[in-house]
């Protein structure tokens, strides 16, 4: 008969296992130290959880796999804009690599890296929304409604997106990528630290992108113009040591291309 400590521990241990913590303490009791029943029914213990670690891999791969296709999926959407606006082509990967590369450079994990290279890649789908008389618009002076309108697509991307749950956070910086640290943005007016850092990250590099990049209306600005007007938002518009972290990445490793 298994001894009484031996069965006390077994049951420790596949409670332990039944909780979702595998470790290997369950090996300790598969020795010839043990009694027989004890070795045979934690070998069974054992072999149970390797199988269900292999499926829980197996689902994991899988998982990430439908998010990967998600992501592609709106992205294309993100893509579609392009045939409505031209300068929206190529925009939102820009931002979303600048974005990658800012997040680096200030030292976030990888994960929420991740995170805000996808919100930069897709900051601007709400635009998906607007009406043909504000992709027309060009260069003329924007009505009232008009404006009301633009400043309604961080809304209308959040609500896109809102059921992919696995973006997370990242849903929080598509809604605020256009609040400003002295609380003029929109939608909500979030003053200083209240405007996720995530979304600060994009504010930065979606100006810059903005800035350097051709519009019908407006030739693309130099890179050392850009940065002067980068340092001049910063503080008031823009969270100013990521205006700097951002122009030190730039100085080092360049435009995306």
């Amino acid at each position: 008969m298994a001894s009484l400590k031996g069965q006390e521990e077994l049951l420790r241990i596949i409670r332990k296992i039944s909780a979702g913590n595998y470790s290997d303490e369950i090996l300790n009791l598969t020795g010839p130290e043990c009694a027989p029943e004890i070795q045979e029914l934690a070998e069974a213990v054992g072999l149970m959880m390797v199988k269900i670690e292999a499926r829980e891999d197996r689902l994991e791969q899988l998982l990430a796999k439908i998010r990967r296709d998600m992501v592609n999926t709106v992205t294309a959407v993100v893509h579609a804009l392009g045939a409505r606006d031209s300068y929206s082509e190529g925009h939102g990967e820009r931002v979303g690599v600048y974005a990658r590369r800012l997040a680096q450079r200030v030292g976030l994990s990888n994960g929420e890296v991740e995170r805000i290279r996808i919100a930069g890649t897709l900051h601007d789908i709400g635009k998906i929304g607007f009406s043909d008389q504000i992709f027309a618009s060009g260069d003329t002076p924007l009505s009232q409604d008009m404006i009301e309108e633009i400043h309604k697509h961080p809304e209308w991307g959040r609500d896109i997106l809102k059921n992919l749950d696995f973006l997370g956070p990242a849903l929080e910086y598509i809604y605020a990528h256009h609040e400003h640290m002295d609380g003029k943005g929109y939608p909500r007016g979030l003053k200083g630290e209240a405007i996720p850092f995530g979304a600060r990250i994009i504010s930065v590099v979606d100006y810059f992108d903005a800035m350097t990049t051709d519009r019908s209306y407006q030739k693309g600005k130099p890179t050392k113009e850009a940065v002067e007007i980068l340092r001049s938002l910063a503080g008031s518009t823009l969270d100013a040591d990521l205006v700097e972290a951002f122009i030190i990445e730039i100085e080092a490793n360049g435009l995306a291309g």
